[in-house]
């Protein structure tokens, strides 16, 4: 099974939109919630190549992007190939 890791902020759409999909498709993922944690967002901006952003998405430690990313992911069959490899 890949590790997902979901970096998140409270009372964020797009953040609620990546883990419901996540869980739609019952992929486990863990969710760092950065809000109010500079030193998380750092480190999730960091990680992201600068994207700053939220959600940001990695399966196995590549950078998916955020939620539009995902579900473009899932639309073309790609999320498939990253969660089954």
């Amino acid at each position: 099974m890949p590790v997902i890791d979901i970096y998140t902020r409270q009372f964020c759409s797009y953040c609620t939109m990546a883990k419901r999909l996540l869980e739609r498709r019952e992929l486990a993922f863990v969710e760092h919630d950065a809000t109010g944690n500079p030193e998380m967002r750092a480190e999730m901006i960091q990680r992201a190549k600068g994207a700053a952003t939220f959600p940001q998405i990695f399966i196995d430690g590549r950078h998916i992007g955020g939620c539009d990313d995902l579900y473009a992911l899932e639309a073309s069959g790609g999320l498939d190939r990253l969660v089954k490899a």
